[in-house]
Order: structure tokens, then C-alpha cells, then sequence
């Protein structure tokens, strides 16, 4: 998965009310297009947007498309963050280190 797709797909505001309401379960475009104040051909063109980066899937269920969150492309996107967050704890924690030593140095 591309996460710059990802976070770029979210960057809109538009497409994050989509991907929020997408949360409580899989909808139908209908269903995510009320009081939305943009068209049901444009929430679909979001939603294109969103699938193209890997945060929803469609699936078809008789003459509906349904749209729900793809797991696999969250779980992408905390990996990517999680990577920042254990390279900061890494940091950190040589940093305290140091500190430490000085600390103990001087005492």
C-alpha cells in the first residue's frame, strides 16, 4: 500500500466524512450521500478516490454498490504512523539516557 495515496485520500474533507461514516458499518453511495452537501456523483467520484488509495472496498450486492472500510488498508496506515512513533520512543529513550549520565556524572 502507498500510504502518501492514503493520507493524501484523507486530506480532503469531504473524504474524510465519507470514510467516517464508513466506520459505523458499510453503506450504500445513497446511504453516504444524505446531508452530505455535495452530489451523489460526486460523493461516488470521492469514494474512487478513497477505494484507488486502498481505505474502502465495493462490493456489489444486487443492483447496490456497497462501500465499506478496508481493514487491511488501515491497519497500512497505523503501521506506517506506528513506525514514527517507535523511532520517536527510540529517540527518546537515548536521550533520557544521556541525560542521565550527565546527571550522574556531575553529582
Amino acid at each position: 500500500m502507498n500510504s502518501n495515496l492514503a493520507f493524501n485520500a484523507l486530506g480532503d474533507s469531504t473524504r474524510r466524512s465519507i470514510f467516517e461514516k464508513l466506520q459505523r458499518g458499510p453503506l450504500s453511495v445513497v446511504h453516504i450521500a444524505e446531508g452530505m452537501s455535495v452530489s451523489r456523483p460526486a460523493v461516488s467520484q470521492h469514494l474512487k478516490v478513497l477505494r484507488e488509495a486502498k481505505l474502502v472496498n465495493l462490493r456489489t450486492v444486487g443492483n447496490n454498490n456497497i462501500y465499506e472500510l478496508n481493514r487491511e488498508g488501515i491497519i497500512a496506515m497505523r503501521n506506517y504512523l506506528d513506525k514514527f512513533w517507535d523511532d520517536a520512543l527510540a529517540n527518546f529513550k537515548v536521550l533520557a539516557e544521556q541525560i542521565q549520565q550527565t546527571n550522574d556524572t556531575q553529582h
